[in-house]
């Protein structure tokens, strides 16, 4: 089917998507060969059971929100050029599931196409190579990607703060901290140490690291 003369000058001057490394900062964006055919986003969240005897199906309580991941398949091809399809893309690709030395973890990225998608880490890659030049050096391959949100503390309290009246003050975790002690001196109350424990989304009081900024929730 022959395209009209617009769009294929819409086609042709498609912006390509990329990768771009938020953090660190230095490090070059991955571009795209082919822009992907569709991404796919997927958000869950946890909900308890409230058991309440002689209920036929028992309330449910939130208890904290999943991180967003965004899964995509992505082509890359040097067939043209008879170069290594991995020191050309795949290696690059790889490189994000490495540990940083500046951060000790891997590199903060995001997906940009046209405009900024998302933001998150690599929790994934499967690369499958499916084309090879007849000295057996890979030109082709299938990427899947599994990129999973990342949101540092302070921006999810700004968030919080403008988006809710339920929070409207944060404790800096120190030394020798603990729930029930942050709740007694706050609220008075150190019973009060799950409602703080909701809100940060923390499963076990005892991995309280110092430094954490922890939401203090507004009791009512």
């Amino acid at each position: 089917m022959a395209l009209d003369g617009s769009l294929a000058g819409a086609l042709l001057g498609m912006e390509k998507a990329h990768l771009e490394v938020v953090k660190p900062k230095g490090l070059d964006p991955i571009p795209f060969r082919f822009n992907p055919t569709e991404y796919q986003l997927a958000k869950t969240n946890t909900f308890a059971e409230l058991a309440i005897p002689g209920l036929q199906s028992p309330p449910l309580q939130y208890v904290r929100g999943g991180a967003e991941k965004l899964t995509l398949d992505l082509i890359v091809d040097t067939s043209d050029s008879l170069k290594d399809v991995r020191t050309e893309y795949t290696d690059a690709l790889r490189n994000l599931m490495a540990i940083n030395s500046e951060l000790h973890a891997p590199p903060i990225v995001k997906l940009v196409w046209t405009q900024d998608v998302f933001t998150g880490v690599m929790e994934s890659l499967t690369v499958t190579y499916t084309l090879f030049s007849p000295k057996g050096v890979p030109l082709r391959a299938k990427c899947s990607v599994t990129l999973k949100e990342f949101a540092s503390v302070a921006q999810q309290l700004l968030e919080s703060k403008t988006a809710s009246p339920d929070f409207d003050k944060s404790w800096t975790v120190r030394r020798g901290d603990t729930l029930s002690s942050i709740a007694g001196a706050l609220f008075e109350d150190p019973a009060r140490w799950r409602d703080i424990a909701r809100a940060n989304d923390i499963d076990d009081p005892r991995t309280l690291q110092p430094g954490r900024e922890l939401a203090i929730p507004r009791l009512r």
